[in-house]
């Protein structure tokens, strides 16, 4: 069996970690999977990221913008419209109201505003 280095990450030194961190806490499994799921896709962890560091309110656009930038590693005039355009759908239609759900972020379809949610 051979070991892959990774230097900036190492998987199972994180796995470890985290098994730590949960050894002796209270939460259920369901709610174990239920927050490991919201985390397993990489937009969803983006734009939780891109929400903290704002930590206020700010539109779908802008947020979608942020995320394609952290996601490409390119800077917001390197992106296509269309890149921007697809982030913007998946959050819409698929992310945003997961974490809607979650009761980890709040959106104001109206004025098309997403805020962290009060925790």
């Amino acid at each position: 069996m051979t070991t892959t280095s990774h230097s900036e990450f190492d998987c199972a030194e994180f796995v470890c970690a985290v098994l730590d961190w949960l050894e002796g806490r209270q939460e259920g499994s369901e709610s174990l999977d239920e927050a490991f799921e919201l985390l397993a896709h990489t937009r969803r962890r983006l734009l939780l990221e891109v929400m903290r560091t704002y930590d206020e309110q700010v539109t779908l656009p802008d947020a979608a913008e942020a995320v394609a930038v952290r996601e490409s590693g390119r800077s917001m005039t390197d992106l296509s419209a269309e890149r921007v355009a697809n982030v913007y759908i998946s959050l819409y239609h698929d992310h945003l109201p997961r974490l809607v759900d979650a009761g980890l972020l709040e959106y104001d379809q109206e004025r098309d505003l997403v805020s962290p949610a009060i925790v």
